[in-house]
Order: C-alpha cells, then sequence, then structure tokens
C-alpha cells in the first residue's frame, strides 16, 4: 500500500465486537489472564495496552519500520535510546539541535561518564573528525531546530557504520510523510508525537522505530523497567492525527514555501533558513532525500536585542506566539528565550541561537492571512 493508504489503514482493523471503525479506546491498567498453556500479549498496562499497540503499528509502516515503540513524550523516547551508553561511552550529536535534548547530553548523560561530543554534522570533514572507536552513537536531527540546516544522511550512516555506531535520526521536523531515514541508513529514528504525527496541539508523546530487533528489545525493556508510556486516549488521538498527515503536509509546505519567499525578500528580514529556498546551502540534498521542504522556517531579523523579537512575535494576530510546533495552527517562537532558553550566553552564541532569531512552525491557514498578519508584525520593527 502506498503512503497514504497506510497512514488511515495500517496497524487498524474493524473491532471484532463491535464493528467499530475506529480503535477502541482500551482504558484499562490490567488484563484478565488466559487458562493454563495459553499466551497473551497484554498482561500489565505499563507494558502493552492495545490501543497503543495500534499505534506503533500504524507508526512503524509509515517509516518503513519492523519494530515501533511509543512513550510518553519525545524526552522519554531520547532517554530511553540513550540508557544503552555507558561510562566510557562517547556520542556525537549536532551541535544545532533542539535545546532539550542539548540539555539533556549536557547536564544529565556527561555527568554519568559518557562522553558527548557537539559538531557540525553538515559538514563531512568535521563530523568525521569527531567520531572515534569510541563512539557508539551518532545523534542527527534533518532538518535542524532552530537553523533548518539540511545533514547528509547517507554520509553520516557511512561515518557511523565505520566504527559500528548507531545512527539516531529525529525525523520530528520532517515527519514519515516528508523522509523516511531507516531508507537512507538510520539505525534508528525518533519523533515527537506531540509535533506532526499528532498534528492537533492536544497530545504529547514520543516514539521511536527500528528495523534492528536489539534495539527494539532495549526499548521495550525501558518501556516495562521506566514506564514512561502514554496514555491510551493520547495514543488514541495521535493515531487520529496520522489519518491526514499526508494532506497536511502538503498544505503546511505549500505555505511555508510562500512565507520564506516573502520574508527572504522583506527588508526587515537579514537571512531565512529554508531549504526550499534555492539561495539555501543544504537545497539541493534536501531535494535529494525529502519529499518537499517541510513547514518550519527560522528568520535573523533586522534588530539587535531580544526584547524587540518579542515584541514583534507578541503583535501576531493569526501566528501564535508559544511554545511547540507541527499543529494545524501556526506558531511563532523565539529560541533563545524558549527552546533554548536554558543554554548559557555564550552556548547559544557559539550555536548560532542569536537574540534576533525567530522560528516559525507554519500551519495549514490561508496563506494570505499568514502573509499579511506577518507583515503587520514586522512593520513594529
Amino acid at each position: 500500500m502506498r503512503f497514504a493508504t497506510r497512514a488511515v489503514h495500517a496497524g487498524q482493523r474493524p473491532d471484532q465486537a463491535t464493528g467499530a471503525v475506529m480503535p477502541p479506546i482500551y482504558q484499562t491498567a490490567t488484563y484478565v489472564q488466559p487458562p493454563e498453556g495459553k499466551t497473551t500479549a497484554y498482561e500489565y498496562g505499563r507494558a502493552t495496552n492495545p490501543t497503543r499497540t495500534v499505534l506503533e503499528s500504524n507508526l512503524a509502516s509509515l517509516e518503513g519500520a519492523s519494530h515501533g515503540i511509543a512513550f510518553a513524550s519525545g524526552m522519554s523516547a531520547t532517554d530511553a535510546i540513550l540508557r544503552a551508553l555507558r561510562p566510557g561511552d562517547h556520542i556525537v550529536a549536532s551541535e544545532d539541535m533542539y535545546g532539550g535534548n542539548y540539555r539533556y547530553l549536557k547536564l544529565v548523560l556527561a555527568p554519568m561518564g559518557v562522553k558527548v561530543t557537539f559538531t557540525d554534522l553538515t559538514s563531512v570533514d568535521v563530523f568525521a573528525q569527531a567520531v572515534t572507536p569510541r563512539t557508539k552513537v551518532i545523534w542527527v536531527e534533518s532538518p535542524t531546530n532552530p537553523l533548518i540546516q539540511i545533514v547528509d544522511l547517507g554520509a553520516v550512516c557511512a561515518c557511523a557504520q565505520s566504527v559500528g555506531a548507531a545512527l539516531v535520526v529525529d525525523n520530528t521536523f520532517a515527519s514519515p510523510y516528508l523522509q523516511q531515514p531507516l531508507s537512507l541508513g538510520a539505525d534508528l529514528v525518533l519523533h515527537s508525537t506531540t509535533k506532526y504525527l499528532g498534528g492537533h496541539s492536544d497530545i504529547v508523546g514520543g516514539f521511536v522505530c527500528t528495523n534492528n530487533r536489539e534495539w527494539a528489545e532495549h526499548l521495550r525493556f525501558q518501556v516495562k523497567c521506566v514506564g514512561a508510556i502514554p496514555g491510551p486516549m493520547d495514543c488514541f488521538l495521535a493515531l487520529r492525527g496520522t489519518k491526514t498527515l499526508h494532506i497536511r503536509m502538503e498544505r503546511h509546505c505549500a505555505n511555508a514555501r510562500k512565507i520564506a519567499v516573502y520574508l527572504d525578500r522583506h527588508p526587515k528580514v537579514a537571512r531565512v533558513n529554508y531549504p526550499g529556498l534555492e539561495s539555501h546551502p543544504g537545497h539541493a540534498l534536501a531535494k535529494s532525500q525529502m519529499n518537499d521542504f517541510g513547514g518550519m522556517l527560522s528568520m535573523t531579523l533586522k534588530i539587535s536585542s531580544s526584547s524587540e523579537a518579542r515584541r514583534v512575535l507578541q503583535s501576531l494576530r493569526v501566528f501564535a506566539f508559544a511554545e511547540s510546533l507541527g499543529g494545524v495552527e501556526s506558531l511563532a517562537g523565539h529560541p533563545a528565550t524558549m527552546s533554548h532558553g536554558a543554554l548559557s550566553p555564550e552556548e547559544r552564541a557559539q550555536l548560532g541561537v542569536t537574540d534576533n532569531l525567530v522560528r516559525l512552525s507554519v500551519g495549514i491557514e490561508d496563506a494570505d492571512d499568514l502573509l499579511e498578519d506577518l507583515e503587520q508584525a514586522l512593520s513594529r520593527i
């Protein structure tokens, strides 16, 4: 089946008891055990839940994976992967990455004895020098957050394989509709289902998929032992979201292209980071490994302070000045004080997260209304 059909149907069938088209919400903590000699996939709600199973099967199908494991959040999914590392192990990660992951690697993982190297994964020569025989994981976002850079996943995969490291790709910004990293050589693919997969800003969740049985067993062990699981209602809502993923992503991409072109020509915008622009350094690469360029972009305004940037953002009327991304509604954020606010000014400067950087999650509203909203907000500079 093709993507759109799998998005609607994969992992699902009408309920055998009632014929209900949508999978039931199994709001239960435990299950009656079968007679002696028979087995069941369900014993206790922390380990497994039928609604969660349907979601995991659906998302694994969209990524072309054999195994899928759902979590309570993207951060709990990150934590479950990295619990495989031990003191003395080494991880190489993109220096341009979600601030929450940066914080986790530096303030949680590193103090546990895992060496962490942040580097420029957009440069083959640079990241190859960061990899050592002790490197166990290479952690990639593409597109990256918040500078919207594009990483050559095939090249990073070859580097990872040369030292036996696992390549983890955070595919949240692209979604499986635009990019399927397992087909490009990734070992694990991670999502915050809070974002495009859920699509309606009404759940928090995470997901990891893989074709590697040992990694799948490690992740399910973490689910059972640590218990960072999504509730059945969250799984149901995420599954509802995937049914329209392909349609929503097409509109996200179309609107983002129009906005990127407009901002690229705006006299009060110094720079636009969007791979759909031919001027973007990763344009050709994105075109080769993605089906479209996504709904995320960032821009550098011709201002000098965080207060000025926030004043512009607070004047928006259609865009909401808020955390998160990937919902049907357009959101505008200020990375320096939001997603990367826990970093020191020196760390933000080193990463390129400047006070005048603004990130946009372009929704599915009418593009002209979004353009008019940006114009009236930028007129305040």
